[in-house]
């Protein structure tokens, strides 16, 4: 999430929204929304990752990072499922994917 934060300023110029969402309680996220300037939601349950067709981890009762890039229509256009911290979308990737689409679509 730091990532998110480092480039927001240039993630917004494109016109990109960034929020996060958290297993942990609201006092635990408020903990990590603090060093951050985007919302990040708590209480996420085994029933939100199942719609959203993530890894629920029976053992420690977490979701396992998933990520989406998703345009202002609300189509998904970019997804990353992960079972740690290892192929997370990076912040930098974002802006580029951005990029790439509204240059395409100025064609």
């Amino acid at each position: 999430m730091a990532g998110f934060e480092k480039l927001k300023r240039e993630l917004e110029a494109l016109g990109a929204g960034i929020f996060a969402a958290s297993v942990d309680s609201a006092d635990k996220a408020g903990e990590v929304a603090a060093a951050l300037s985007f919302p990040v939601g708590f209480g996420v349950t085994r029933e939100v990752a199942e719609k959203l067709d993530s890894w629920w981890e029976e053992r420690r009762s977490i979701i396992q990072p998933s990520e989406f890039l998703v345009d202002s229509a609300g189509k998904i256009i970019a997804s990353s499922y992960s079972d740690g911290p290892i192929g997370r979308i990076d912040a930098a990737d974002v802006i580029k994917v951005i990029e790439f689409r509204e240059a395409q679509l100025r064609k």
